[in-house]
């Protein structure tokens, strides 16, 4: 079985250099899914009102740029809400470093204590990541705190998700740009071509196959829809 990377000195300082690689899968999963869904949604409570095709295609585009930007800026304000956190939290250690640094060695060596290390074993890699101020700090953000020492970016964590409302949620549209007769059964296709879409590539970050990982958010994503869908046309029904 072929590994994923080469272990040659070279390689392993030149990939380390690098830095971790930070994923914003999620934003690009959680971006394309609500777009699908809520331009479906749009969709089929057009049709249900038989709005014509040119009336439901601004409606739709309307949802992509609002909604999208909506949630571009919500994900935008909460990373940048865990970014805030992390400093915060940082400044403590520092603080704390600084002024009380014998209790804060007693926490590395509780910690890793914990996990099986005892002796003079443990004396000697308090010692050790004690020794680096800053090695110190990131071991009390991760271990105390539960936090990475690389931070994801708030403002490419709303463009993924932007980008992937704005992507996914254009395919029900699709038919009406083009005036094709039965769109709603052609939209809904797209709309499960979609989430089919969306598991598909999600799979190479996981170690689910493709078909299988695809299969399993069109299912979720058809759910989430078949409710917009169903709630629409409940509501058309006591209006009309």
């Amino acid at each position: 079985m072929p590994l994923e990377h080469s272990h040659a000195p070279q390689d392993i300082a030149q990939r380390l250099n690098a830095g971790p690689k930070i994923s914003y899968l999620r934003d690009w999963v959680y971006g394309g899914i609500d777009g699908a869904v809520t331009t479906f949604a749009i969709v089929a409570g057009s049709l249900g009102a038989n709005l014509s095709p040119a009336i439901v295609l601004i409606l739709g585009l309307a949802n992509l740029l609002a909604d999208g930007f909506s949630m571009a800026a919500a994900n935008y304000s909460g990373t940048k809400s865990e970014e805030d956190d992390y400093q915060r939290l940082e400044g403590i250690e520092e603080k704390h470093i600084r002024l009380a640094p014998e209790g804060e060695r007693e926490e590395v060596r509780q910690i890793y204590k914990a996990k099986g290390y005892e002796g003079e074993e443990l004396e000697t890699l308090v010692a050790i990541i004690t020794s680096r101020r800053q090695t110190w700090i990131e071991t009390m953000m991760q271990e105390e705190y539960g936090m990475a020492a690389v931070q994801r970016s708030a403002l490419k964590a709303a463009l993924s998700t932007f980008a992937a409302f704005v992507i996914c949620g254009s395919l029900p549209l699709i038919p009406f740009v083009f005036g094709l007769s039965a769109s709603g059964t052609i939209t809904t296709v797209m709309t499960a071509c979609a989430f089919f879409l969306i598991g598909s590539i999600k799979a190479r970050w996981s170690t689910q196959n493709w078909f299988f990982s695809g299969l399993e958010t069109t299912a979720i994503g058809m759910a989430a829809a078949g409710i917009a869908w169903l709630v629409g046309y409940l509501l058309h029904g006591l209006i009309a």
